[in-house]
């Protein structure tokens, strides 16, 4: 860090003015300005005393960098690790081992209990010469705890979500083995016809945890070839009339003509999948789903494919319009991981396009994704 190796002369040498009223952006002569820092900074000079206390610093803290130049570290930053102790007497960066160069990244804490991530790097002019520098960056942890608790949620709805069709699966196969000839074919059939639907939730369920990694990660591959947007719907629509549905319960609408669209075939499957499937479950009435030609969310294409889906239920409250493509959001208490519209966002932005949430015409809930049509080059 350029911060660390700066060879300006100590904060209170001759031609220099005092910490406390340095210039903003000058900080002790660093070269840049700690205050466009991300994580908080702070740089004790060779007696201990602040030389700096950016912007972020002050955030973290709580206090002003006013108030903490020119003070003994020990003071302006006065941290104790989880057990109590104070951690500048515990480390003695100034009168331990000069051969350490720092400390790694530890949770602290600041007076009132507040907790932060404090890693420190120790500046010397050799390698076992006397400190001239001492570098402390400061953290937030809640951005990481809320990282952490999304995992152990994740963690949570995976484990209750794979215990139920595992217990089915485990229950009728060791049931079916140690009874098979007291069963009859027809009842032989139905468990057989239950551990399967049930290893198909599960490998629903793992396909999904591959999605959210792939997403989170900016890995999620997208193989174009060409689709047909009206064709896919209503292959869709024609599988739950298949399973039960009325046929009058849906109304596909398609505009004509529509662009030439590249996309992932399977992957916007599984789009129209979440989709219809969550305006039959948690809607009502009719599921109208139109697909038009509209503007392209690229600006160097000029058109795109829309397709809205929207039911005649009772819609999302507004309050939780902001959430809808959450982790873990379910609109009822009617089933369901809560992963399915977060992994339709990721899929929908893989491609380039946007998606939104709103109320429709008849008062139920409207999805409606916007894909560019992202022709290869060669097309063009």
């Amino acid at each position: 860090m350029s911060v660390g190796t700066s060879s300006a002369p100590g904060a209170q040498d001759a031609g220099s003015p005092p910490a406390a009223s340095r210039p903003p952006g000058d900080h002790a002569g660093l070269g840049i300005d700690p205050d466009q820092l991300p994580d908080g900074l702070v740089v004790a000079d060779e007696q201990g005393h602040v030389i700096c206390f950016n912007a972020a610093a002050e955030r973290i803290t709580a206090v002003r960098a006013q108030d903490a130049l020119g003070q003994r570290l020990e003071k302006a930053l006065p941290l104790e690790d989880l057990e109590g102790r104070r951690w500048w007497q515990l480390t003695d960066p100034y009168g331990g081992l000069a051969i350490r160069v720092g400390q790694p990244e530890r949770n602290l804490l600041l007076p009132g209990g507040r907790e932060v991530l404090v890693c420190a790097r120790y500046v010397r002019t050799r390698p076992t010469g006397p400190l001239r520098r001492l570098v402390v960056t400061l953290r937030d942890t809640e951005a990481r705890r809320r990282t952490e608790r999304s995992h152990a949620e994740l963690i949570a709805t995976v484990a209750h979500e794979l215990r139920s069709p595992l217990t089915s699966v485990k229950g009728f196969t060791a049931t079916l083995l140690a009874k098979w000839e007291r069963f009859t074919d027809d009842q032989k059939r139905l468990m057989l016809e239950t551990v399967d639907a049930d290893a198909d939730r599960v490998t629903r369920l793992i396909a999904e945890l591959l999605d959210i990694s792939r997403i989170d990660s900016g890995r999620l591959e997208v193989r174009r070839q060409p689709v047909d947007m009206g064709a896919a719907v209503g292959r869709h629509i024609q599988a739950y009339v298949a399973a039960g549905q009325p046929a009058d319960r849906f109304l596909l609408r398609v505009q004509q003509p529509l662009p030439d669209l590249w996309a992932d075939p399977d992957k916007i499957d599984q789009v129209l999948s979440n989709l219809l499937e969550n305006a039959v479950r948690h809607g009502e009435g009719t599921v109208t789903i139109d697909v038009t030609a509209t503007a392209s969310p690229r600006e160097d294409e000029d058109t795109g494919t829309s397709v809205t889906v929207s039911d005649e239920g009772p819609g999302i409250p507004e309050e939780s319009m902001n959430r809808v493509f959450t982790r873990f959001w379910r609109g009822s208490k009617r089933g369901g991981t809560g992963l399915g519209l977060y992994i339709v966002k990721g899929i929908v932005e893989a491609h380039g396009g946007t998606i939104t949430v709103g109320r429709a015409p008849g008062a139920g809930a409207e999805f409606r994704f916007t894909l560019p049509v992202s022709a290869p080059a060669y097309l063009a």
